[in-house]
């Protein structure tokens, strides 16, 4: 496959309004969902059967959840609830895609124009940047955008 071009945002500070419009302004085919749990109140407009929803209806902008590639509970409540490091929580999760073999079990065409989404904000502190990066250091063919 050629050149990958793949985008990530976080839903959290981002008003339904403003996040449906940012993925359609940036050509955005399918939303890859990369939360462990999709369902969660606090979400908002980004629960899972609400997001499938608005974004076949808004924009008819595929859906797929992808919890393989979302860290375990026990690392992320090592670094959520317990305040642990991020250099810790990092390499946990880049040992865990190395172990689930992402690079090999994640078709390429399904990030072409894909855009992992998570919670956080921006992409510095998520999981959503080191899964584009881990999939570029093996691929070698992904472009990545940060919808913020």
């Amino acid at each position: 496959m050629g050149r990958i071009h793949t985008f990530t945002i976080g839903f959290t500070k981002k008003s339904a309004s403003s996040f449906f419009t940012k993925l359609h302004a940036a050509g955005v085919k399918r939303v890859v969902d990369v939360r462990l749990s999709n369902s969660s109140q606090l979400a908002g407009f980004a629960k899972r059967d609400d997001l499938e929803f608005f974004l076949k209806g808004l924009y008819n902008i595929e859906y797929v959840h992808l919890p393989e590639l979302a860290p375990t509970k026990d690392i992320l409540d090592e670094y959520k609830k317990n305040k642990g490091d991020w250099s810790v929580y990092e390499r946990e999760f880049l040992e865990l895609m190395d172990r689930r073999r992402i690079h090999d079990s994640i078709p390429q065409e399904l990030m072409a124009d894909g855009c992992l989404l998570c919670s956080e904000h921006l992409p510095e502190h998520c999981h959503r940047r080191l899964v584009v990066e881990y999939l570029a250091r093996h691929w070698g063919n992904i472009e990545t955008t940060h919808i913020t």
